[in-house]
């Protein structure tokens, strides 16, 4: 039989081992563009055994990239995929370019949703090359100032803020606001995205941009926060994020919150859970039950939430709303 008696860990932010809070500011992790081989004469030979073993694999013509070990889930295998293209498409193009759009956020290292295997590039002159000849690569005709360039890796790329902005116009709500709410964690400047945004004024996807900088928050710890909140705020709902709770036990961060009605949704990413870095996954099973109680004594209504919820957003808004109907009720009869 488990033994529940033993004391519990001291409390700390939810999903941080480094005593960073809710919406400090955290550095992202660039993502490299991987070394390509490109054929010459003097190569067929290799190349052409290595494909055969399978230790190659063509990314475009004439680029080849070495095969990788399959281990990770489809969106880690869609990012390796992009970045794979990416690397490619440096070789490749002649032109003055930069990589930007979803593309610049990949490199940066900020979160991204449902990412299309696609490369985009903003370069000053109008592109030639039809997008149905090159379907994996997006040429947006911009001549992207100095202000808003900077160098990942060696590579071209829109600044954090540029990229923001960018994805902010042209991405659909919920993958825009992913992008928007980790350039924030990885310390964009507000006053540069306003910049940027002005400068587009009138321009397409501008209305939608505004409404995605105004809503974005730093204090989103993960995608599926994002993309709940998004959710939520799209039907009228206003969830506080990374609310703060004091209970006995010390205080506790919930993903998403109305503290008036002590109603929080807490997303569970696997993470939470897994061992590795984050410790023996027993342990953090076991904080996670204590932390569970510890709410629960202190009023709060959970909803939890995993990635397979997100299927149904329209379901997972109705719990949500439920919960918030019982608690003002509650509320209201006392």
């Amino acid at each position: 039989m488990a033994d529940d008696t033993r004391r519990p860990p001291t409390p700390r932010p939810q999903g941080r081992r480094d005593g960073r809070r809710p919406g400090d500011t955290a550095v992202p992790v660039p993502r490299p563009l991987p070394e390509v081989i490109r054929f010459g004469p003097w190569r067929r030979s290799a190349i052409e055994r290595q494909l055969r073993r399978g230790d190659l694999r063509r990314l475009r013509r004439g680029v080849y990239v070495p095969a990788v070990v399959d281990d990770g889930g489809p969106a880690v295998r869609r990012e390796r995929r992009v970045l794979e293209l990416a690397a490619a498409v440096a070789e490749g193009l002649e032109t003055d370019f930069v990589f930007s759009h979803e593309t610049a956020a990949l490199v940066h290292g900020l979160s991204v949703y449902r990412l299309a295997e696609q490369v985009h590039v903003s370069q000053a002159s109008k592109p030639t090359v039809r997008r149905a000849e090159d379907p994996c690569l997006r040429r947006h005709a911009i001549d992207v100032p100095s202000r808003d360039r900077t160098v990942v890796g060696g590579r071209p790329v829109t600044t954090i803020e540029r990229t923001m902005v960018d994805c902010a116009r042209w991405l659909p709500g919920a993958r825009a606001l992913v992008v928007a709410d980790s350039a924030l964690r990885a310390g964009a400047d507000l006053e540069v995205v306003a910049a940027v945004l002005e400068e587009a004024a009138g321009k397409q996807g501008v209305r939608q941009a505004r409404r995605i900088v105004e809503i974005a928050d730093a204090r989103a710890e993960s995608t599926g926060e994002s993309l709940v909140r998004w959710y939520a705020l799209e039907s009228g709902l206003a969830p506080e994020p990374s609310v703060e709770v004091l209970t006995r036990r010390g205080a506790f961060w919930v993903d998403l919150g109305w503290p008036d009605l002590k109603v929080g949704v807490e997303f569970d990413g696997l993470v939470k859970y897994s061992g590795g870095e984050y410790g023996d996954p027993r342990e953090r099973l076991l904080a996670a039950k204590w932390r569970h109680d510890a709410l629960a004594e202190a009023g709060w209504v959970l909803i939890h939430v995993a990635w397979d919820d997100l299927a149904d957003p329209a379901a997972l808004i109705d719990r949500i709303r439920a919960a918030l109907t019982a608690a003002l009720r509650r509320r209201t009869a006392r």
